[in-house]
């Protein structure tokens, strides 16, 4: 009797690559889609409609860092070794924006707002379990190595965007999505001090993966 053959060693890894960014693709999506079910059930809440309950919603850097780091997931799921300038500048969007949401949340946000048991969930997905699956995923299987300067440097462009939509609607509308960053709260200097903190760490770990990326095998 023939022994069956033995799967290929790159095969191995290439199934352990897609298990693993499915994984993040999970917990990412379901904590965004869990919030967006608890934002249609119970209605504006303090918003002054639904409509703007859900701009609030997706607003959210959380919220948008998921949905990327997601979505960028279900991408390398299909294939794990995906490469091209734009995609390398979106999965360390990806990395980058889910690793400072982790941060955040749990040095400065975590326990400020009481939440539902569904809350409590997505909570869990959105600020703990998708960050540390993603930065697994990314050390254990990459894609990698996909990071130069020019990379670093496209990649803030999304985070500057973001920070330029909160604090022009903010001013119009008098709504900031956190604390730290409430200028009707704090003054616009400590907010904008604030978030340049918060730049200031992005940057960092933008070169911080730059350099780990260089100096980890090749992989998946």
């Amino acid at each position: 009797m023939t022994p069956a053959p033995r799967v290929a060693a790159p095969g191995r890894r290439l199934v352990v690559a897609r298990v693993l960014h499915a994984l993040v693709a999970l917990a990412a999506l379901t904590g965004a889609v869990m919030e967006l079910v608890i934002a249609l059930v119970d209605g504006p809440g303090t918003a002054p409609s639904q409509a703007e309950r859900l701009v609030r919603l997706f607003s959210y850097f959380t919220v948008q860092s998921n949905l990327l780091v997601g979505v960028v997931s279900v991408l390398l799921v299909v294939r794990p070794a995906r490469d091209g300038a734009v995609f390398r500048v979106a999965r360390l969007d990806a990395l980058l924006c889910i690793a400072v949401t982790g941060i955040v949340y749990q040095t400065v946000l975590r326990g400020i707002a009481e939440l539902s048991a569904a809350g409590q969930v997505s909570d869990l997905l959105l600020h703990l379990l998708a960050p540390l699956l993603a930065l697994v995923a990314w050390v254990l299987v990459g894609p990698r190595p996909r990071v130069d300067a020019a990379t670093v440097w496209w990649s803030l462009a999304f985070p500057l965007a973001w920070i330029a939509y909160t604090f022009v609607r903010g001013a119009v509308v008098g709504w900031y999505p956190y604390p730290f960053l409430d200028v009707t709260t704090l003054g616009l200097g400590p907010a904008l001090l604030n978030t340049a903190v918060v730049a200031v760490v992005l940057v960092g770990l933008a070169w911080l993966v730059r350099v780990v990326d260089a100096r980890l095998r090749a992989a998946p």
